[in-house]
Formats: structure tokens, C-alpha cells, sequence
């Protein structure tokens, strides 16, 4: 109880996250000798490639271990400028640009900036885990837009425009996403852009994953969709899933020059600027990292086609085939048991560990990462079936 009033309102009806809970579990278990098949990771298994480590060890080597202007350096700018030139068809000026610490980091920034208390914030459900938590802790207000399978969990414009009222203040569009995999068209996009610059409705555009969408789909930025929407867009992005990077963590983001400058403003009194030495890894792999984002983006396509075959053939999980990022929402309504109770239970019965459901906001729901080794993925998908026949 004394613990209890300690602690500052904000924090006190934060939720822990789903996904580091079961994967802090699965560690605990592994040290413990257990052979544990991880298809809980929200990493890519690929290790950073070597140009980029060469990057870094040379900022170390050359003295580059010291204070940098707190939105980035102006050479990662610029390549993070050109490359939303060349990739999204967006013109951003270096001045529109703040490097962070990792996507989540711009997300937090973008919120905080943006959000008042009372101010509702449109999440489309499912949704990644720390998107709520993030507004709560804004004194926002997360009201949440159920979407549809039939659908590909992808909102539509009759949804949008049933749940906008007069506190609506943002909406958070995920494309690829977590943990969907769900992609929006361009024409999906320039619907809900259309609808958001009449209301004057901001986007926080998370593009994170935007270098893993399969079947030759095409990743489209909402900012793109003409100059009313690009006046209301955060896009947001970053290095941890296109180059490997996720403990190098940088993230960036871009949007009109009265956030960007609120979001420094912020930022010279939290973090300062992110790592020095990770923002010279980042212009390395900003730079020269394509081929490498293409090469993991084929293993990828690899492993989700075996995932999706064996659980087509296993029959008692429902999917909806994913379009992008690395991971598959699986239906698990079959069983019975709530998506908590199924991932723990198959990791103390069957050690595979995946993310359940709930965290996302769909408690029927489980989310099985592929950014594992086929060997791997093999196992832990005979490791399922055997489990679920036994259940």
C-alpha cells in the first residue's frame, strides 16, 4: 500500500508488456537446461551485418564518442532525408527530421507532444502492445477501432468515420503491421487520408517494417497522399527491423516543422541525443544496407510460406495470411482457453514460446513469430501440432 502511493498516477494502471513477459519466461527456462523453440521473437535472427559494425567500430576508433546536436547528426539526416525521397515520395528537410531512440522512442515523443489530456486517440484492435500504454501515460484517452479478419484486420472508411467524434485528436496507423502483418493499399491509405485532413485528425504513421512486405505489394506512406494529409502526418521509422539493428536503437521520424521542433524541445530534456556512435552505424546502413533488407526480406518470404503451410495443414488454428513484418496472428477460438493459458501452457508442456493475444487486444488470438531459422521453425511447428492433438 505505501508502494502504492509512492508511485505517480501515470504509472500506476500501467500494464507490463505481453511480449516481454513470456520471453523473459522462455529465457528463465532456457537457462534451466529446457530446449526451448523461440516463435515469440519481435526481432529479425539475422545478425547486423558487418559494414554497419565497421561503421560503428570506426566511430569509437576515431573519438566520435561525444555529444551530438539532439535530433541527429546532420549526415544521418540527410540520408534519412533522401531516403524518404527515394522510398516514400515525401520531401522532408533535415529540419523536419529528430533521431531518436528507436521507433518506439518517436512514438513517445510524437504522443507526449501532441496529446492532451482527454483527448481521444484512435487505435485500430488488434494493435501493438505498447500503443495504449504510451497514450495513457500522454493523459490521452485510447479508444479502439475492432477490426475484421475478412477484412485482413485492416480498418475501413466506414469505421473510421463511425468512431471520430469531437475529442478525436490522432489516429495511429501500423503498415506493415505488428502483429497482423496486415499492409494498406494505396487506395485503403488515401480514404483514410482524406477523412483525417477534413477533420483535422493527425496520423502517427508507424512504417517500421516497411522493408518486409511479400508478394511484390508495395509499401505506400500515407504523408504521400497529397499536401492536406502530408500537413498532418508523423511518419515514423527506423533501423532495428529493415538492417538488424534492434539493440543499436535508433528510430526517426518526420512530420511538420512545429511538432519536430516540439519533439527537440522534449528531447533536449529527456534523452539528449540517441547514441553517437549507433547514428554513425545507421548512416552506414541507410546508405548501403539494401541489399542486405532485400537478401532477409527473401529468407523471410521463405519461412512465412512453411509456417502458413503447416498450420493450414494442422487445421485448428485460423490465420489470415500476413502481407508484411514477420509474424502471424493465429485463431486459437477452437480451444478454449484464453491466449494467456495457451502460452503458457505450451511452453511449460511443449517448450515453444509465443506471444499471446491479449496484449494486442484480442484474447483469442496468438502471435507466432517466424524470425527464426527454418530448422527452428520446423521443430517448433511439429512441437504445436503434437501439442495441440494431445489438447
Amino acid at each position: 500500500m505505501v508502494t502504492y502511493l509512492r508511485l505517480a498516477k501515470r504509472v500506476q494502471n500501467l500494464n507490463p508488456s505481453s511480449t516481454l513477459a513470456i520471453t523473459a519466461k522462455a529465457k528463465k527456462l532456457k537457462s534451466e537446461g529446457r530446449d526451448i523453440v523461440n516463435l515469440a521473437s519481435g526481432e529479425p535472427d539475422f545478425d547486423t551485418p558487418d559494414f554497419i559494425k565497421d561503421a560503428a567500430i570506426e566511430a569509437i576508433k576515431t573519438g566520435f564518442t561525444k555529444y551530438t546536436p539532439t535530433t541527429g547528426i546532420p549526415e544521418l539526416k540527410k540520408i534519412i532525408s533522401e531516403k524518404f525521397r527515394k522510398d516514400n515520395s515525401l520531401n522532408y528537410d533535415s529540419s523536419q527530421i529528430a533521431v531518436s531512440c528507436g521507433a518506439k522512442h518517436s512514438i513517445f515523443n510524437a504522443l507526449f507532444v501532441l496529446v492532451n489530456k482527454g483527448d481521444e486517440i484512435l487505435i485500430p484492435s488488434p494493435y501493438w502492445v505498447s500503443y495504449p500504454e504510451i497514450v495513457n501515460l500522454c493523459q490521452g484517452k485510447p479508444h479502439f477501432i475492432e477490426t475484421l479478419p475478412e477484412n485482413n484486420f485492416k480498418i475501413t472508411v466506414k469505421d473510421l468515420e463511425k468512431h471520430i467524434n469531437s475529442k478525436t485528436k490522432l489516429i495511429i496507423l501500423n503498415s506493415p503491421s505488428n502483429p497482423t502483418g496486415c499492409v494498406y493499399a494505396e487506395n485503403e491509405l488515401r480514404e483514410i487520408a482524406r477523412i483525417c485532413a477534413a477533420k483535422k485528425i493527425f496520423v502517427i504513421s508507424d512504417e517500421v517494417y516497411e522493408k518486409l512486405i511479400y508478394d511484390n505489394l508495395k509499401h505506400v506512406s500515407i504523408a504521400s497522399c497529397g499536401k492536406d494529409i502530408y500537413n498532418f502526418t508523423i511518419t515514423v521509422n527506423g533501423v532495428s527491423k529493415s538492417y538488424s539493428m534492434t539493440g543499436w536503437r535508433i528510430g526517426y521520424l518526420a512530420g511538420p516543422p512545429d511538432i519536430v521542433d516540439a519533439v527537440a524541445k522534449l528531447q533536449d530534456h529527456s534523452t539528449s541525443n540517441p547514441s553517437s556512435i549507433s547514428q554513425k552505424a545507421a548512416q552506414a546502413a541507410l546508405n548501403a544496407g539494401v541489399e542486405f533488407s532485400k537478401f532477409m526480406l527473401s529468407e523471410f518470404q521463405k519461412r512465412r510460406d512453411y509456417a502458413l503451410e503447416r498450420l493450414g495443414k494442422m487445421g485448428r488454428i485460423g490465420f489470415v495470411k500476413p502481407q508484411g513484418a514477420f509474424y502471424i496472428f493465429c485463431d486459437i477460438s477452437r480451444f478454449g482457453l484464453d491466449s494467456l493459458t495457451f502460452a503458457n501452457r505450451l511452453l511449460e508442456e511443449a517448450s515453444v514460446s509465443l506471444i499471446p493475444g491479449i496484449g494486442f487486444g484480442r484474447d483469442d488470438y496468438v502471435r507466432i513469430s517466424f524470425a527464426i531459422n527454418l530448422e527452428q521453425l520446423e521443430k517448433g511447428m511439429d512441437r504445436l501440432e503434437e501439442w495441440m492433438n494431445k489438447i
